[in-house]
């Protein structure tokens, strides 16, 4: 189905290059940041792409053109902490313009809105060191306000002063809470702010782009993206977790590209010649390329020179930890590998509960997304990194330790690969439809699951959260429907909308890249080596259905006993959000349950909630959630340093009590102040919930007349 669109979607864009190549309008400002040739094509055929394919069909005009200016004001100064009330009325002059700038590829009004934020911000931010070196009186009765997205504008810059003026103390009082060297304070403070203003004067046109871009994309719906060269690279490595380079995750420390972690067994642990907290001050390909200083540089531009295809070869001028900066560097080389990101994969783990006296081991598998190594897949390799791929593995090993039952937890997995959910789902149920996808033109198609394998035959729970989406709720979705698990958690996202990733160097024509090399100066910006040029647009093309007909989109998947839940549910899932795709029905598919839960489920809630009434952790989970919004809902914060420190001391108090009092409610003993909390300690006390949930049906399925028919 997506196949045949792609070639529509190429063959449309192809034909719009021809007709157009408009250029952007420069804008004036000798340190201003400027739009570049490039962009305005990839702008326009973006926009043209998604006003004639996305599956919401928003046309361009003076409605979405409002909709995109509000939401790129937000994206620059939500809390408005930068803007004046002055720079806003100037701006919305262009309000109703948007629109017309997409269809022609002009970036100028983009731009300008941009350079007079960053300068308000710069300016504020210049304004911050001056003032750190102020004298502050800490005894007086005075607040900050630290929300201030309800408030209005700056009227002025003496308005913003003020404003600034009590940030700086509020942060100078922070730090003088946890040391009473007031001018080692103030030191920190500024290198604090001028490492701000740094990372300001970093910031390139590919970052204004891809903010305008944003706007533009989410105001159509919440999940069509443009992903800039750099940022589609990211996603990919997010969706394939894995990525090729030297293995080893990097951070900007002091202007230093600074080594945080090394993944073991890859390029940098076999070199045996770097070490945490070694800083890369220089990056240099193969054997006789040459150096570049690094210093200074923007963290993901380094990474962009370190990593590279597999096979070849990158040399890194290094300053060991602890080395003075005057040291000379020393040289280590190697050949980059593809790494296999295996901290972000699926894992599991045993949980003993006893009950009616007998131990009962349930294996617990974590899946923090739907990865799928898409180089590996297309190439053939059967051994492709994959979410299915591992957790069958996983699967395989808790059936040799012989659990009683298993607990899929999805919570935190905001989805990815359908083809994923689609598979995963097949390791549990013989063959079958698993999703139904309508496209644009209503056309169903009915995913089904073709492999009669079974992994797992056994008792089964899906935990899931508001933060389960996409293809988490897929999977989830198929498995209540089927009743061949139940699912336990909250309600989850809502995500029922089909995205095709794009690469848009295989969609623009290359007669762009023919007129580019017509035009002079800067403009002359077509990227290089064999990074992708254009960037990916993720494209709303469908919709996700249910096997039962109902969608996902909006509603998500609504638990068989629910959990209460740490996140705020007014403010994330899709029916928070204004241009989300709305809840429909379609006919439901042909397939048969294998199993029934209805009668056992009030049962199982009632042996919940009794447990919960009488659980220690359940209180103190539901006195979080309160201190949690009471937080949330406040504002502002008081300057006067007593008033300050008697707040956080009773909070401070309060949590470790608590704390303390959970780690005793589960079996653990109590923490001294100050005491680092043991590592691989588990407080995860919904984690365990669902366990225990798994373990009072695994208690009654004998008892039941209405049992999952594969359990037998």
């Amino acid at each position: 189905m997506l196949r045949n669109i792609y070639a529509v979607l190429a063959i449309g864009a192809a034909l719009a290059c021809d007709q157009s190549s408009s250029k952007p309008i420069k804008v004036t400002g000798s340190n201003d940041l400027q739009p570049d040739a490039q962009q305005a094509v990839v702008m326009q055929k973006v926009a043209e792409m998604v006003s004639s394919y996305n599956y919401k069909k928003v046309p361009l005009n003076d409605s979405i053109s409002s909709v995109i200016y509000d939401r790129y004001i937000k994206s620059l100064d939500e809390n408005h902490n930068y803007l004046q009330a002055q720079d806003v009325k100037d701006f919305e002059k262009v309000r109703y313009t948007l629109d017309d700038d997409l269809k022609s590829g002009n970036l100028n009004n983009v731009f300008y809105i941009f350079n007079v934020y960053q300068k308000r911000y710069n300016d504020r931010i210049k304004y911050s060191i001056a003032q750190v070196n102020a004298n502050y009186d800490f005894n007086k009765n005075e607040s900050f306000t630290y929300e201030r997205d309800k408030l209005p504008w700056f009227a002025s810059e003496s308005d913003a002063n003020k404003t600034w003026t009590q940030r700086v103390k509020y942060d100078l009082l922070n730090l003088k809470l946890a040391n009473k060297d007031q001018a080692k304070n103030k030191e920190t403070l500024k290198k604090r702010y001028e490492s701000l203003l740094s990372q300001s004067n970093k910031l390139s046109n590919q970052d204004v782009f891809q903010l305008f871009m944003d706007a533009f994309t989410e105001a159509v719906d919440p999940h069509t993206n443009y992903f800039n060269p750099a940022n589609a690279a990211n996603f990919n490595i997010e969706m394939s977790r894995s990525l090729q380079g030297i293995g080893a995750s990097l951070a900007s420390e002091n202007e230093y590209v600074t080594i945080k972690s090394i993944v073991p067994g890859g390029p940098a642990d076999k070199s045996k010649q770097l070490n945490v907290d070694d800083r890369i001050v220089g990056v240099a390909q193969g054997k006789s390329g040459e150096f570049q200083n690094v210093i200074g540089w923007r963290i993901e531009n380094a990474i962009a020179l370190i990593r590279g295809t597999k096979g070849t070869v990158v040399r890194l001028e290094i300053l060991p930890a602890g080395a003075g900066t005057g040291s000379k560097p020393k040289v280590v080389e190697m050949v980059r590998e593809k790494i296999i990101l295996k901290d972000q994969s699926a894992k599991k783990e045993i949980k003993t509960y006893n009950s009616n006296g007998k131990a009962f081991k349930v294996g617990i598998i974590s899946i923090p997304a739907f990865y799928l190594d898409f180089e590996d897949y297309r190439s053939g390799n059967p051994n492709y990194k994959s979410t299915t791929h591992d957790v069958k593995l996983l699967l395989d090993t808790l059936k040799q330790e012989k659990v009683d039952g298993i607990v899929i937890d999805l919570r935190q997995n905001g989805g990815g690969s359908l083809n994923e959910a689609i598979e995963l789902t097949g390791l549990f149920i013989k063959t079958g439809p698993v999703v139904q996808v309508k496209d644009a033109r209503s056309q169903i198609e009915v995913d089904d699951d073709d492999d009669p394998e079974v992994a797992w035959t056994g008792p089964l729970v899906v935990n899931i959260d508001r933060f389960s989406a996409s293809a988490s709720e897929i999977f989830a979705g198929a498995i209540q429907d089927y009743g061949r698990g139940i699912i336990v958690g909250t309600q989850s996202y809502g995500k029922g909308t089909v995205q095709s990733a794009i690469n848009l160097d295989k969609v623009i024509s290359t007669s762009i890249s023919e007129k580019l090399s017509n035009l002079t100066g800067k403009d002359k910006t077509v990227g290089t080596g064999s990074q992708n040029k254009y960037g990916q647009l993720n494209l709303t093309m469908a919709k996700f259905y249910r096997i039962s007909g109902g969608s996902t989109q909006h509603k998500g998947v609504t638990p068989d006993i629910s959990f209460p839940s740490i996140i705020p549910l007014d403010k994330y899932g899709e029916d928070t959000e204004p241009s989300a795709l709305p809840y429909d029905v379609i006919p439901k598919s042909n397939y048969a349950r294998t199993g029934d839960f209805s009668a056992a489920l009030p049962q199982l809630k009632k042996q919940h909630d009794q447990r919960m009434a009488q659980s220690d952790s359940y209180k103190y989970l539901l006195e979080d959630i309160a201190d949690f919004k009471k937080h949330e809902s406040e504002k502002s914060v008081t300057l006067n340093e007593a008033q300050l420190k008697k707040e956080r001391d009773a909070d401070e108090e309060k949590s470790f009590t608590r704390n303390n009092l959970r780690r005793v409610a589960m079996g653990l003993p109590a923490l001294k102040k100050g005491a680092a909390k043991p590592r691989n300690e588990d407080l995860d006390f919904l984690k365990l919930e669902a366990g225990q949930i798994l373990v009072d049906y695994i208690n009654l399925e004998n008892k039941l007349a209405t049992t999952v028919n594969s359990f037998k």
